[in-house]
C-alpha cells in the first residue's frame, strides 16, 4: 500500500511537469519504477496504460484553455499510435535484465536533453511561422512513439522539442497538441504490451496509482503552462531522470555500492546546483524585463 501511495504522488508530481512542460511524464514515472527493480517492459505497460487516462484528461482541459491546434493532432496521432505499438511489441520481446541498462541509458539521454533544451530556450518565445507540414510531423510521430514505448517516455521530449525548435506553433499550443495527441499513443503502446506481455503481465495497481495522481494534477498543470518558469521545471525533471538513471546504468556495470553513491550524490549536488541557477536565471530576466517597462522620468 505504501508503494501505490508512493506511485500516486509520483504521478501527479510528473503530471504536473508533463503538463506545463509537455514532457516529462513518462520518463519521470518510468526511471522510478525502473529503479524499484520493475522490469522494462513492465514499467512501461504500467505508465502507457495510466497515460491513456491522464493525457485524456489533460488534452481536454488544454482543449477548454484553447491550447490544442487539432491540426497538428490529427497527422501527429496515427504515426504515434503505429510507432508505439510497434515499440510496445519490440520492448516485451527482449529479455528485460538485459534490457534495463539500455533504457535506462536511452531515459538518462532523454533526461539531459531535457535539461538542455529548455536551458537552450531560457523561455523565449520562438518566430512562429507556417504550420508544420505533414512530411515533418509524421516522421516525427513515428520516431517519438517508437522511443515513448521503447523508454517509457520520448513522446514528449521528442515531439515538443522538436515543435518547439520549429518555431511553426506558439508553446502553449506545441504543449497542449503534444499532451493531447498522447492518448493516442498511449492506447497504441498500451495494445502492443497487452498483445506481447497479456493481462497478467500487467501491473494494473501501479498503472491506477500513477493514473489517479496523474489525473489530480492534469488540469492544475494545463492552467499553469503559461504562468510558471519552465527552465527551472525543465531542470528540475531532467535532473531527477540523469541521477535515478545513472544508479542503474552503474549497478548494472557490476560497480561496487560505495562508488555508487557517491557517483550519485555527485551528480545530485550538481542537479541541485542547476536547479539553483536556474532559478537565479529567471529571476535576473523577470528583474530585465520589469526595467525594461520602468517608466522613464519626465
Amino acid at each position: 500500500m505504501r508503494k501505490l501511495i508512493v506511485l500516486g504522488i509520483v504521478g501527479l508530481l510528473a503530471q504536473l511537469v508533463d503538463g506545463s512542460l509537455g514532457m516529462a511524464y513518462g520518463v519521470t514515472s518510468s526511471t522510478l519504477l525502473l529503479a524499484t527493480g520493475v522490469a522494462p517492459a513492465a514499467a512501461s505497460a504500467a505508465v502507457h496504460f495510466s497515460e491513456i487516462g491522464t493525457s485524456l484528461i489533460s488534452g481536454f482541459s488544454h482543449h477548454k484553455l484553447g491550447n490544442v491546434d487539432w491540426r497538428t493532432v490529427g497527422i501527429l496521432a496515427v504515426p504515434g499510435f503505429v510507432g508505439a505499438f510497434a515499440g510496445a511489441t519490440l520492448l516485451a520481446n527482449v529479455d528485460g535484465d538485459s534490457a534495463k541498462p539500455w533504457v535506462a541509458g536511452l531515459l538518462l539521454l532523454l533526461g539531459g536533453y531535457v535539461i538542455w533544451r529548455f536551458l537552450a530556450l531560457n523561455g523565449r518565445r520562438p518566430r512562429i511561422k507556417a504550420h508544420p507540414s505533414p512530411l515533418f510531423l509524421a516522421p516525427m510521430g513515428v520516431v517519438a512513439g517508437t522511443m515513448d514505448a521503447i523508454g517509457g517516455g520520448g513522446w514528449g521530449p521528442v515531439g515538443t522539442t522538436s515543435l518547439l525548435s520549429s518555431g511553426r506553433l506558439e508553446p502553449r499550443k506545441v504543449i497542449g497538441s503534444i499532451d493531447t495527441s498522447e492518448f493516442v499513443v498511449a492506447v497504441g503502446g498500451s495494445l502492443g504490451f497487452l498483445f506481447a506481455l497479456g493481462s497478467q503481465g500487467i501491473l494494473w495497481g501501479y498503472a491506477v496509482a500513477l493514473l489517479a495522481g496523474g489525473v489530480v494534477a492534469a488540469p492544475i498543470a494545463a492552467w499553469l503552462v503559461s504562468r510558471i518558469p519552465a527552465t527551472v521545471l525543465g531542470v528540475a525533471a531532467g535532473g531527477l531522470i540523469i541521477v535515478t538513471n545513472a544508479k542503474t546504468i552503474l549497478e548494472a556495470g557490476g560497480m561496487a555500492q560505495t562508488p555508487v553513491l557517491l557517483t550519485c550524490a555527485a551528480l545530485a549536488a550538481l542537479w541541485i546546483a542547476g536547479i539553483a541557477w536556474a532559478v537565479q536565471r529567471y529571476r535576473a530576466g523577470l528583474a530585465v524585463v520589469e526595467e525594461e517597462l520602468e517608466p522613464v522620468p519626465a
